[in-house]
């Protein structure tokens, strides 16, 4: 009975994320309907839809909360996670981090452009350098939460660098609204250009 009651006392003093831990293939279960969108292997299939596989699972996690709670609108994952818990939101989220990442390319001739503005921002606009968050390879930074960017479908960054431009998505108020200002001084010309440099980088 004394070691139960330890046993029992000690799970008590864990930190709720460790409780609460995700759980591979349990997301597996949870993301059969996101194939329709995200593909079986976390590659999406419909314009418009990101890749899932290989993404930062801080990020993921956080993103899927987000559109569950409203504060993110995604018309196409409406009800989707209506009845998920915030261990299920996990259990995805470790499930999609753990897949292959994309390796796209990068097409059009405003590849130099893409990827002068992704390693060097532009100055005179004060847009930054997009690798000072995503790294270099467009792997992101994990503990951070900063999303892997490389390999994304161009359609889609495009769609989200515009949006948090014209201040439509504003879910980076985590990040002192880094992206609402990183974008602010770009043309739409300069968003697809780097888009299409983001789709080729790995």
């Amino acid at each position: 009975m004394h070691i139960i009651r330890v046993l029992i006392g000690l799970i008590a003093l864990l930190p709720a994320w460790v409780i609460a831990a995700g759980d591979a293939e349990a997301g597996k279960a949870l993301a059969a309907p996101c194939a329709a969108c995200h593909g079986q292997n976390g590659i999406a299939t419909v314009p418009g839809s990101p890749n899932l596989a290989g993404q930062n699972p801080r990020y993921l996690e956080s993103q899927l909360q987000m559109i569950q709670s409203g504060v993110r609108a995604a018309a196409l994952m409406t009800g989707q996670l209506t009845n998920m818990s915030a261990t299920d939101l996990k259990s995805l989220a470790v499930y999609f981090a753990a897949m292959p990442a994309s390796v796209g390319q990068a097409t059009g001739d405003q590849i130099a452009q893409g990827e002068q503005i992704y390693r060097g921002g532009i100055s005179h606009k004060a847009v930054p350098a997009c690798s000072a968050c995503h790294s270099p390879s467009g792997s992101g930074n994990g503990p951070a939460g900063y999303p892997h960017i490389g390999g994304q479908q161009s359609d889609y960054v495009v769609a989200q660098l515009t949006a948090y431009r014209e201040g439509i998505r504003a879910t980076d108020e985590a990040y002192g609204q880094t992206m609402r200002q990183a974008s602010h001084g770009l043309t739409d010309g300069e968003i697809r250009a780097v888009a299409s440099y983001i789709q080729g980088l790995h």
